[in-house]
């Protein structure tokens, strides 16, 4: 299987051959470390009964202020009911404050709470500094590397998304 890579030695392109097998080792990775990823926050959540569409939810509101509930649903990709029971439960919780639209009050407006701030910190800590260990190990080139192969597996939608986010800060 041949894929482009980048540019090679003398500026030319350079061809990128991964075995089936390499490219398995490499979607098994990906599973593993997603798992690893996720774990320090799992153990977090649990404490409060919730689950990984809760810390999505926390997370993309504490990254967008405000955001409606429409631009949530399309960042997460997941049901309006199913976004609905998660923030239903951030808000009784006191999590998130859930406020109607100034200009168009059938839209709600959703931003993290004191308390949801808290939070967010802890799970994000948690994250960072997993992604800050593993980084460290890989190494600067393996940093930048890393960043443009997840790129490259977003759909585009998603890659727009992402780039909002990123051009955020």
């Amino acid at each position: 299987m041949a894929d482009s890579g980048g540019a090679g030695a003398g500026g030319g392109e350079t061809l990128l051959f991964l075995t089936d097998e390499q490219l398995r080792k490499g979607i098994e990775a990906m599973f593993f470390a997603y798992r690893g990823f996720t774990a320090d926050p799992d153990r977090i959540l649990a404490d409060y009964g919730y689950g990984r569409a809760h810390h999505r939810a926390i997370h993309f509101i504490n990254r967008s202020p405000g955001t409606t509930v429409n631009n949530l649903l399309s960042l997460l990709g997941v049901t309006k009911q199913s976004l609905n029971r998660v923030l239903r439960t951030l808000v009784e919780d006191g999590l998130v404050d859930s406020r109607v639209g100034n200009r168009d009050k059938r839209e709600r407006h959703l931003f993290l709470t004191a308390q949801g701030s808290e939070l967010e910190q802890k799970l994000s800590d948690a994250q960072r500094a997993r992604m800050r260990q593993a980084y460290r190990l890989a190494g600067p080139d393996a940093v930048v590397g890393f960043r443009r192969v997840l790129e490259a597996m977003m759909d585009p939608e998603m890659r727009s998304h992402f780039t909002t986010l990123k051009d955020q800060g």
